[in-house]
């Protein structure tokens, strides 16, 4: 069988590289890889179907899946995870002293529909008891349209997300990236110690937040029904190397002089597997997404979790 020539899109990261490099190869396919950042990909890919296989936002893909129009079927192999604690900034002059204190804010974010929003609002929810309603959102422009929200105050921000939180244009700000002002004025993350934060969290939910999966375009997976599993298995594959290599302290492979330490302790927490790919595994954090979704007004349909993803890769991992 000749080899079929695709496009990947995707971040480089220590799970993608294996594959990037050589050391890890799909049967039956070459890879074209087109590296580069979220923002881009996402945007080129639900915008242009720009890529045969496309790192994707879950946010994106469970708001176009819901409505019926998405370009993309999901492989739970979710090259990005994120804890989001970390991601709620706050000026310190505003009276923000804890979540709730967040009711009634006006909070910036690059997207209300960006994964990393998504989470957020479904913890201040349902950890910290936040009605998410009564804040005012804005943001700084969509990927993708999606309809206002029913019972939100969403509006365009009209400026940069960080230029917004520190010119004092809104009270707060959710976002993956850290603002340069972080620390050099009013600028500071609502819990300091995030990681405790975090981390209890996990403890209570058992979830670490899927950011992104890997997605195929349904004219591809439809044309060559054996691919989804084949992505499958390589990309598991490039993982399981990735986290070898993490063990490795003869030589560090990581500029983190405590590596080995910090690992130990994330596989001590996240019961021996760290970054866990297949569907079996995440399906309750999946579902936990689409709820979230619902409540943002974001999903047009109640939806589940076993749409997101091609029925073939169902049982893999």
């Amino acid at each position: 069988m000749a080899k079929i020539t695709l496009t990947l899109a995707c971040v480089a990261s220590d799970r993608t590289r294996p594959l990037m490099d050589g050391r890890v190869s799909v049967p039956g396919v070459n890879l074209v890889f087109l590296p580069g950042e979220p923002e881009d990909i996402f945007r080129r890919a639900l915008r242009d179907k720009a890529f045969d296989i496309s790192e994707l936002s879950m946010g994106s893909h469970i708001v176009t899946t819901a409505r019926g129009d998405s370009p993309y079927i999901g492989l739970p192999i979710f090259l990005s995870r994120a804890f989001r604690h970390s991601a709620v900034y706050i000026r310190n002059d505003r009276g923000i002293n804890s979540a709730a204190d967040l009711a009634g804010r006006s909070i910036a974010l690059p997207e209300f529909q960006q994964t990393a929003a998504l989470w957020v609002r479904g913890f201040l929810r349902e950890q910290y008891g936040v009605d998410t309603t009564s804040i005012r959102w804005r943001s700084g422009g969509e990927r993708v349209a999606i309809a206002p929200p029913p019972g939100h105050d969403l509006a365009p921000l009209g400026m940069d997300p960080m230029a917004a939180l520190e010119t004092g244009a809104v009270d707060a700000l959710i976002g993956p990236r850290i603002p340069a002002s972080l620390g050099q004025g009013v600028v500071t993350r609502l819990w300091p110690d995030y990681a405790a934060e975090e981390k209890a969290w996990h403890k209570a939910t058992g979830f670490f937040p899927i950011m992104h999966c890997l997605a195929l375009r349904r004219d591809i997976a439809a044309a060559h029904p054996w691919l989804a599993v084949e992505l499958y298995r390589a990309f598991a594959k490039a993982r399981e190397i990735s986290l070898a290599e993490l063990r490795l302290v003869n030589v560090l492979r990581v500029s983190m002089p405590w590596l080995a330490s910090a690992f130990e302790e994330q596989m001590a927490i996240m019961g021996g597997d760290p970054w866990p790919y297949g569907f079996a595994r995440n399906r309750d954090e999946v579902a936990a997404m689409i709820r979230f979704a619902l409540a943002d007004g974001l999903a047009a349909a109640e939806i589940t979790p076993e749409e997101l993803f091609h029925p073939s890769v169902m049982t893999e991992g």
